[in-house]
């Protein structure tokens, strides 16, 4: 891990390194993937069984999953992971239906102004499970959904090599409501779900994470569908004073480093003595990690320590990282939040590691990366609602507001919208002289 000092290395190389970003989008794959896109709308079906059975399976046959294969998922998961998929729902559930927002009306003398909230109609879902499977990224995206009100979800998850979809993946989705789900994975499942085939439908927005593949497919068919966000390598920075336990610290860091090479994970510290002990104990954790090669890769590429002047370097600094999650251990962690701007999910206290959000608790783990938190939220129940404003004026209200009608339609050259008014205004004024 790169290690630097406030009070020796120049502020500039120090937030260089914590804001530093992968370079743009690779022309070779935005070539790769546009060819993707173009052969499954030409193609659709016949597109989606090769691309199968050369990236997932080749014993792909189907592409829609069956009621039978639902039935044998449920029986060949262990009792333990279903209870646990249906308390983790559970959570999740729970803290969503508080970010439900209403339809709203106001009444006015001479008008009535609003908001009309619907849910969006048909949304795509987009489950990876490419190293593993994620049933909590089911969860993360269906439930919400779910709790918006959409009523029809679909999903795409890779086939397993056998050709079948992952049983755990089947039964987080049943357990959410999903039962349209399509064994395609990569751009291809991206591009079925925004054009549409015959098999798979066209949806409205498509939600959920993946590969470098998946995200230059969503940029790509952005505009044909809404999508969440380009989600980029997980990130972790863990803000911790001499209170913390270097283990709990070191352990935190590794949880996100063994995501994958280009994985983000910094400390920031104002205590030497705790960013010494914490490189002792990662050296000591990842050399009995399953996941040592994943980890060392990203934390010789991408981890950054750095060693402030006090905590509130600590927090600005945290806040010119902008992390998808941020860990504050620190001894007076609700004090430190006060000065936290930017951030994914903000956990705080030594007993709350990222694992808590990412698997069960119930803040979504679908969260803003790569600094996009300065400006831009987890994935929640907005998500999946359209909000349209609502006006309906009396003959009165449009005389009292005409005015600073006319006068803004003059200043910006629209004569014809300026005669919307005066047309009204002349029947009006004729109305009431008869």
């Amino acid at each position: 891990m790169k290690i630097f000092e406030t009070e020796r290395d120049p502020i500039s190389e120090v937030i260089g390194a914590l804001t530093a970003q992968p370079a743009g989008t690779d022309p070779n794959l935005e070539s790769a993937v546009r060819k993707i896109i173009e052969d499954v709308r030409r193609r659709g079906d016949e597109a989606l069984i090769e691309l199968g059975r050369k990236f997932d399976s080749p014993e792909l046959v189907d592409l829609r999953v069956s009621e039978r294969e639902f039935d044998d998922a449920l029986s060949s998961v262990k009792p333990e992971l279903v209870e646990a998929i249906q308390i983790a729902k559970s959570n999740i559930e729970a803290f969503h239906r508080r970010q439900v927002t209403n339809s709203w009306i106001e009444l006015g003398i001479d008008f009535v102004y609003g908001q009309v909230v619907r849910p969006i109609e048909i949304v795509g879902i987009y489950a990876p499970a490419g190293l593993a499977p994620y049933p909590s990224t089911v969860l993360m995206t269906a439930v919400p959904a779910a709790v918006a009100g959409v009523e029809r979800l679909v999903m795409c998850c890779p086939a397993q090599k056998d050709g079948r979809a992952h049983p755990a993946m089947l039964v987080a989705a049943r357990e959410c409501g999903v039962n349209e789900i399509f064994k395609v994975g990569g751009a291809q499942a991206v591009a079925a779900m925004a054009y549409g085939t015959e098999t798979v439908p066209r949806v409205d927005k498509i939600v959920g994470p993946g590969g470098t593949f998946v995200n230059e497919a969503k940029r790509q068919v952005f505009g044909a569908v809404g999508i969440d966000q380009l989600a980029g390598p997980s990130e972790i920075l863990v803000l911790a004073d001499d209170s913390a336990d270097p283990a709990y610290v070191a352990a935190d860091i590794l949880s996100q480093a063994e995501h994958a090479d280009d994985s983000r994970c910094a400390l920031i510290t104002n205590s030497r003595a705790l960013a010494d002990a914490t490189l002792r104990e990662i050296k000591s954790q990842t050399d009995t990690a399953s996941r040592a090669h994943y980890i060392g890769n990203s934390l010789e590429r991408n981890g950054i320590v750095v060693i402030a002047r006090d905590l509130d370097e600590c927090a600005e600094l945290a806040n010119v990282f902008a992390p998808e999650h941020l860990e504050l251990i620190v001894s007076e962690p609700w004090d430190v939040l006060k000065k936290i701007k930017n951030a994914g999910t903000i956990m705080l206290g030594p007993m709350t590691p990222v694992p808590l959000c990412d698997f069960a608790a119930g803040p979504n783990h679908t969260l803003p990366t790569g600094g996009t938190a300065r400006f831009s939220s987890p994935l929640g129940v907005d998500d999946f609602l359209k909000k349209s404003g609502l006006l309906s004026f009396s003959p009165d209200g449009l005389r009292r507001l005409a005015p600073t009608v006319l006068e803004l339609a003059a200043a910006e050259g629209f004569e014809a919208h300026a005669n919307t008014i005066r047309v009204r205004l002349r029947e009006s004024g004729s109305a009431e002289n008869s």
